[in-house]
This record gives C-alpha cells, sequence and structure tokens, in this order.
C-alpha cells in the first residue's frame, strides 16, 4: 500500500502578482538614533546661542566660545589644514543626513505579497530567516553535505557540497528546490538565483 506524500509546488504569478511585485516597495527605517543625535546637538546649540542673546542683551559679556569663534573666523585664513578638515567634516555629516534623509533603510527586511487587498497592510520577512528556510531545503536535497545560503535583496547564492551523485544532478535538484523554496516564502519580487554545488573534500581526497 503506497502513502500519498504531499509536495510543495510553486503557484504560478499571476497578474495581481505582477502588480504587487511592481508596487512593492521597501520598508523605511525610523532613523531613531541620527534623529535623536541630531535633534539634541540642534537644542543644544540653539539653548546656547538663545542664553548668549539673552545675556548680552541684558549687559553682560558674551560667553567666551562664542567671541573666540567669532574672532578665528575672521581672522584665520580659509587656506589652513585645520579651516579644510573642519569644512570637510561638515560637508561629510550634511551627506550622511542627506542620505539617510532619501534611503529607506532596513535593508535585512524583504516585502512580501499583500494577499488583503488593503493597500495599508504590509508584511516584511527577515533575509536571516529566508536564508534559514532555504538551507534547510538545500539539505533536504540528496547528495548536499552541507551547504551555505545568502539572501541578498534581489538574489539568492547558494553554496553547497556534495558528496556523492553526480555534481550536474545535485545542482540540478538544488536549483529546483531554491526555486520552489522562494516561492514559497511569498516575496514581492521572485530573486534571481546562482547556485554553485562543490565535491566535497573528504570524497576528493578519497578518489585520489
Amino acid at each position: 500500500m503506497s502513502e500519498h506524500v504531499p509536495t510543495l509546488q510553486a503557484e504560478p504569478r499571476t497578474s495581481s502578482g505582477r502588480r504587487d511585485a511592481a508596487s512593492a516597495k521597501r520598508f523605511w527605517s525610523a532613523r531613531k538614533l541620527p534623529a535623536a543625535l541630531v535633534s539634541t546637538v540642534l537644542l543644544g546649540t540653539a539653548g546656547l546661542l538663545l542664553y548668549d542673546v539673552v545675556a548680552v542683551r541684558a549687559g553682560r559679556p558674551g560667553m567666551g566660545w562664542r567671541r573666540e569663534i567669532a574672532t578665528q573666523l575672521a581672522e584665520r585664513p580659509l587656506d589652513q589644514v585645520w579651516v579644510k578638515v573642519g569644512a570637510g567634516l561638515a560637508v561629510a555629516l550634511g551627506l550622511w543626513l542627506v542620505v539617510l534623509a532619501v534611503t529607506p533603510g532596513l535593508r535585512s527586511l524583504l516585502p512580501m505579497r499583500s494577499d488583503a487587498g488593503d493597500p495599508d497592510v504590509r508584511a516584511g520577512l527577515d533575509r536571516g530567516a529566508a536564508a534559514l528556510v532555504l538551507r534547510d531545503r538545500a539539505m533536504g536535497v540528496p547528495g548536499v553535505e552541507a551547504a551555505r545560503v545568502r539572501v541578498g535583496r534581489a538574489k539568492v547564492t547558494v553554496r553547497a557540497v556534495s558528496h556523492f551523485r553526480e555534481l550536474a544532478d545535485v545542482r540540478e535538484e538544488l536549483e529546483d528546490a531554491m526555486r520552489a523554496g522562494a516561492a514559497d516564502l511569498g516575496l514581492a519580487r521572485d530573486p534571481a538565483l546562482a547556485v554553485r554545488v562543490e565535491r566535497s573534500e573528504r570524497v576528493t581526497g578519497g578518489e585520489g
């Protein structure tokens, strides 16, 4: 009496699935740490300047550090090394803030397909968790002794070691398993696949 074992099959991408892939967007990071640092620096600087202005208006001398900075800016030549270094640091900090403002971040989170029909409902899958799932699939392929899976934003890279069977056969079955596994993850965009299979060193040494 034969026992029927159900198999997982990748569902074909429908037109709605293609629309989901085209409209899927990455999750944006809240950037709490950079925002807190910038807010703290700006708040502290504004508070010191406000205190100094109030003190001057009240007839007291301004803070020594402000007078020193004003003197240095007025007397120090612009071609000095420290002036160039300070300007470079300011430019680098500004560019860093611009990059944080225009990029989504959360590179480790992959958008998933939305089957709820509500555009406000979104789901994401961690790249590390996806790699673990695909590695389990890879280890289930006959002939695979060890496997390393790296899941990128657009590509899945698999490096496997085989200790028996022909490498071409192992690679073919491994590619099929990875395609099916990637489809079962429910990602909004189907990742590209790169599979590399090598012979185990123990088998190679034994054959020699």
